[in-house]
């Protein structure tokens, strides 16, 4: 394929990929606030409802608000009430354009690391309209979703271009990307194994095994496991300090302490094998 004709079909890919997902979210822009969550994030939350604020911002790195640390999606909420006050189109709507921007992404990220158009097309279709993906979406208090998200696949995304060209200075974006989305939402902790396992497949920068080895594969790419989990080391220490604050602020919650341990180890293990159920 002549590349001016694949430049065009990535572009239209990347149209029909956000169209889709606006056409299909285009409904939110009707939707209210509603009574669960919505009241602490956004409308009884009179620290948000002033807009963004030097003090705003200080509460939003120092406060455990909704028993939770994440300041940059309260800065987000802030900013939304800058500029729609508490018209709930306004905070939908940009819910919607975080989740176009990171199918986008998520596209850009898979097309990269696999050199496959339609496949990577269709795994970022599957991720834009999965139903599991509504409640993040339509839910003006789920921010925190779609925010990290963002950061997430960027992380993905700059990561990608340090191991084509391992320098500091492409590093640095990496780890600033990784601490803006653990600052939108915890659930960024194992990105950095998540990283590692990229490591392996597709990037194949390691192999387990010598029978691994590609005979078409350049052996200048190929590092060794514990240079790639070395990488990775100061992303895990950005994990572990997200993980001990989320720690100290939510051992606060009066229920958390009164749940047994086995119970909650438990329900997680339920809500993992349920979840990957609602997934297929």
């Amino acid at each position: 394929m002549d590349k001016p004709s694949e430049k065009y079909r990535v572009l239209l890919v990347y149209l029909a990929l956000a169209l889709t997902t606006l056409v299909v979210y285009w409904q939110v822009r009707n939707h209210d606030f509603i009574g669960f969550d919505d009241d602490l994030y956004v409308t009884e939350n009179k620290n948000v409802q002033a807009g963004l604020t030097w003090r705003g911002i200080k509460w939003a790195f120092t406060t455990s608000h909704a028993y939770n640390w994440h300041p940059l999606t309260w800065i987000s909420h802030m900013l939304d009430c800058q500029l729609y006050g508490l018209n709930p189109a306004g905070h939908h709507l940009t819910n919607v354009l975080f989740h176009i921007a990171n199918t986008l992404l998520l596209f850009a990220v898979l097309k990269r690391i696999t050199a496959s158009l339609w496949r990577s097309a269709f795994v970022a279709a599957l991720f834009a309209l999965h139903p599991l993906h509504v409640e993040s979406v339509a839910w003006v208090s789920e921010r925190k979703d779609v925010l990290s998200t963002f950061f997430w696949i960027l992380t993905m995304w700059l990561y990608i271009r340090y191991t084509r060209r391992p320098r500091f200075t492409t590093y640095l974006p990496i780890m600033l990307a990784l601490a803006l989305g653990l600052m939108a939402k915890q659930m960024l902790v194992t990105l950095p194994f998540v990283l590692l396992l990229l490591d392996y497949w597709p990037l194949k920068r390691f192999t387990l095994t010598p029978q691994n080895h590609r005979a078409d594969e350049p052996a200048s790419r190929l590092i060794s496991f514990s240079r790639c989990f070395v990488e990775k080391l100061p992303l895990l220490a950005l994990s572990a300090v997200a993980s001990l604050l989320i720690y100290l602020v939510q051992s606060k919650v009066a229920l958390v302490k009164q749940i047994p341990i086995t119970y909650r180890f438990g329900n997680a293990l339920v809500a993992c094998a349920k979840y990957i159920t609602k997934t297929f």
